[in-house]
């Protein structure tokens, strides 16, 4: 089983408006709700490629429900940890550039932190928990590093989809993927790149470090893929971008989601980057017959050096 955690989901309210005035009554032209959060995006692809997956987090109040209530609908598997306060609302306002309001999230308590750790307790060597995304103020630095201990305790792998200390304090737990886009991964080893040359002794420290698998991406350039003592790289696929929200998590689903399957990591990078760009290209989260119609275009190349 692949397990997804959310600590910090959200109503991500998306809100159009023509032409936004600052002090003045603004109308909106379109607007939508969606469930938010990194774990739960990587849930919702992984179900569009016919993976099944359960959903782990916190949610609260009515904010909450609409989550929980949205994934049952897509018959995606749920066992949030139900806290006390609501689940924040991510409030996206679209008019010519976009401009985003996060909320903080709930706070969580003792109890709460305890239930969640308690499902830990059913995983199996074969399962694969991803950890993604920002944290609910009031939990401890160190929260992932006390997850991944529950996960290597069950001995099973995981993924880790965060920045900075975080993403360090995992590496020698030898974390199964991870994703930095090339931004995150010159401020990780506080440098800078002018070239795909010189990202690549970085993403093989990633390596060295303790990752088993690092995925660089490039935004419009495409991706890297750093493996064992192998490096590939992929074509850039070309669509109208739509939509930057959610893509490195679609990402993540189809490349773990693929590899669960075949252990292949090629094989599952091409999957990984059909379902990102799927979703670069759409609205929302990618659907199933964008990704299958992109699978083809992807070409995988290995990178010699």
């Amino acid at each position: 089983m692949i397990y997804t955690v959310t600590l910090n989901p959200s109503i991500d309210f998306i809100v159009h408006v023509d032409q936004l005035e600052i002090g003045a009554l603004n109308k909106m032209t379109q607007d939508f709700k969606l469930p938010g959060g990194k774990g739960i995006n990587v849930s919702r692809i992984l179900k569009r490629i016919k993976i099944e997956s359960t959903a782990l987090g916190f949610v609260g109040g009515f904010t909450g429900t609409f989550i929980s209530d949205w994934l049952t609908e897509e018959s995606i598997q749920n066992q949030f940890t139900t806290v006390a306060d609501d689940t924040r609302i991510n409030i996206k306002l679209k008019s010519g550039e976009e401009t985003e309001i996060n909320g903080l999230g709930p706070a969580i308590t003792a109890d709460e932190i305890a239930d969640l750790k308690a499902k830990f307790s059913q995983l199996h060597p074969n399962d694969i928990v991803i950890l993604s995304g920002s944290k609910p103020a009031g939990l401890a630095a160190d929260f992932y590093e006390e997850l991944i201990a529950l996960v290597q305790q069950a001995g099973a792998d995981f993924v880790i989809d965060t920045t900075g200390a975080e993403l360090f304090a995992a590496l020698p737990a030898h974390p199964l993927l991870i994703k930095p886009n090339n931004h995150e991964l010159a401020e990780l080893y506080d440098t800078s790149f002018s070239s795909i040359e010189d990202i690549l002794p970085y993403g093989q420290k990633m390596l060295q470090d303790g990752a088993k698998n690092v995925i660089v991406s490039l935004g419009g350039d495409g991706a890297l893929l750093f493996s064992g003592d192998k490096i590939y790289r992929t074509n850039v696929l070309t669509r109208p971008l739509k939509n930057s929200v959610g893509a490195g998590d679609s990402m993540i689903a189809g490349f773990i989601g693929r590899y669960a399957q075949t252990q292949d990591v090629v094989d599952a990078f091409k999957w990984g980057v059909a379902c990102g760009s799927a979703t670069a290209f759409s609205d929302d989260l990618a659907q199933a017959d964008f990704i299958q119609e992109l699978l083809p275009e992807v070409e995988v190349k290995e990178i010699n050096i």
